[in-house]
């Protein structure tokens, strides 16, 4: 790591991320290289490695990132109301996932190797951001739901976040991709993050 501040760390690493999730707006993750990055920030591609070892520890940190945005809105839904049903809840909860698309379309790619190829110390610190989604989930279905059983809480965040890894391949689908299931005939129906997700938390909750 370079010498200087914390605070110049932080900004070159915010560069970094920033530059991967603009690219990631128009390319996918197998064209962005730790050229094309490079050449969206203000140094150099040797200097990038000061920082992130390898393309998938750059994407781990743009998805840390969109954890923790995803964070705040989460943490403002059981601070912000003293009571919500299974109804309102599922619509609070699906707004919060309709502005963290990026974090959906990451989530879709293979997680396994994007950790895989991450040191240690930054998949902790991915972790640790992850870990406190699941516990501000936890913490509106122990505010809002309190007849729910602790297996229950559990079920319901191991239905949960596992069913998010699918929700941006069913909701973001390309004009190829409806042409060959037309082709295919295969009745697929079109929903909307906000739709597939309300209608998997009511389900969840028995609403």
């Amino acid at each position: 790591m370079p010498k200087g501040s914390k605070e110049r760390t932080a900004a070159r690493r915010d560069e970094i991320i920033t530059a991967c999730a603009e690219l990631y707006k128009t390319m996918s993750f197998k064209e962005i290289t730790m050229k094309e990055i490079a050449n969206a920030t203000s140094f150099t591609r040797t200097s990038i490695y000061n920082y992130f070892q390898t393309k998938e520890e750059i994407f781990l940190a743009l998805l840390q990132k969109e954890y923790e945005r995803w964070n705040e809105s989460l943490r403002r839904i059981w601070t912000e109301h003293e009571a919500m049903g299974a109804e309102a809840f599922a619509d609070a909860l699906a707004h919060s996932l309709k502005e963290r698309k990026t974090l959906l379309k990451i989530l879709s790619m293979n997680h396994y190797d994007m950790e895989e190829n991450s040191r240690i110390e930054r998949l902790t610190d991915f972790k640790r951001a992850y870990g406190q989604s699941l516990a501000e989930v936890r913490n509106c279905l122990d505010k809002f739901f309190e007849e729910m059983t602790a297996q229950d809480k559990q079920d319901f965040i191991y239905s949960f976040f596992p069913f998010m890894f699918g929700i941006y391949p069913y909701t973001m689908v390309t004009e190829k991709q409806k042409e060959a299931m037309e082709q295919a005939e295969v009745g697929y129906v079109c929903m909307s993050i906000y739709e597939i997700a309300f209608n998997q938390v009511k389900r969840l909750l028995g609403a």
